[in-house]
């Protein structure tokens, strides 16, 4: 049976590969603020030698109030993205919305990402994939694990297989997302390699004017996710999430950061060496 793998550039995502992150802020705020963090998160990543992907929107299509926040637009933000990831030399990722966005951005990007609410959309999907850059597919609310085979499929037929899927909560009621650990191997037994998203996770859609969160979830999830054998983690990160712009009761500090990830990797590992060894004791 083919091996569950994703190849970005020159790292490889998925079975028997390092965990990749997947970490940034929301939304581009500013350019100073966007490289400052870009920096310390590089910095980061080459201590704890990780798989790292910078992701930033340059457009939050999907706020909940037409008053919110939404970034500096398409034109200005994916020139910022792109002057970061020359002057730093990292690997860069961010949302897109329609097709025509897609031929404008997929030259930057190094992972092309297709929002949650969106993950149906056939032409979006479609486009994606045709430019052969390796297309992250985030699974809506509303989806089941087993049907995100379909929506690959889609990109699949246009000759890309590096294809992954990002798990982020399923809609319980209308004010709540609940987690489901099984949809990570369910969709995994599909030949999916998957993200987990820690912290769209924890949100609390459409509290008023904006949504909320329980940001304090996070490395819990996080340790539920890499214990039952994810591909990969996506946090959002701030240097100060409470001053945020967009996802503010969501993101964590990357003061946090390096706990989450230390914590992840132990994890991992020791799952790994049961493995490996299947002939340890418990």
């Amino acid at each position: 049976m083919k091996k569950r793998k994703v190849h970005i550039r020159d790292i490889s995502v998925g079975e028997n590969c390092e965990l990749l992150f997947i970490l940034g802020p929301c939304v581009i705020e500013d350019y100073n603020s966007l490289y400052q963090e870009a920096k310390i998160l590089k910095e980061l990543s080459e201590k704890e030698n990780i798989n790292f992907i910078f992701k930033a929107s340059y457009d939050k299509a999907n706020r909940t109030s037409l008053d919110s926040y939404r970034g500096p637009g398409l034109k200005q933000g994916i020139r910022m993205l792109a002057d970061i990831k020359k002057e730093l030399n990292i690997m860069i990722t961010s949302d897109v919305h329609t097709p025509q966005e897609v031929e404008y951005v997929w030259e930057v990007l190094d992972l092309i990402q297709i929002p949650a609410f969106l993950c149906r959309q056939t032409d979006l999907v479609v486009e994606a994939a045709r430019t052969g850059k390796p297309v992250n597919i985030k699974k809506g609310q509303f989806m089941a694990p087993w049907d995100m085979i379909k929506i690959v499929e889609k990109a699949y037929a246009q000759g890309n297989n590096n294809i992954m899927v990002t798990e982020r909560g399923t809609c319980f009621g209308y004010n709540y997302l609940i987690n489901d650990f099984r949809a990570i191997p369910r969709m995994q037994k599909d030949g999916l390699v998957v993200i987990y998203d820690a912290t769209h996770s924890v949100q609390l859609p459409s509290r008023g004017k904006e949504s909320g969160g329980e940001r304090e979830y996070v490395p819990y999830l996080v340790r539920a996710a890499v214990a039952v054998g994810v591909d990969g983690l996506f946090l959002e990160v701030h240097e100060n999430p409470h001053d945020a712009l967009s996802d503010a009761s969501t993101m964590v500090s990357i003061d946090v950061l390096p706990e989450i990830i230390n914590s992840a990797k132990r994890i991992r590992e020791a799952i790994t060496c049961k493995i490996a060894n299947p002939s340890l004791k418990e």
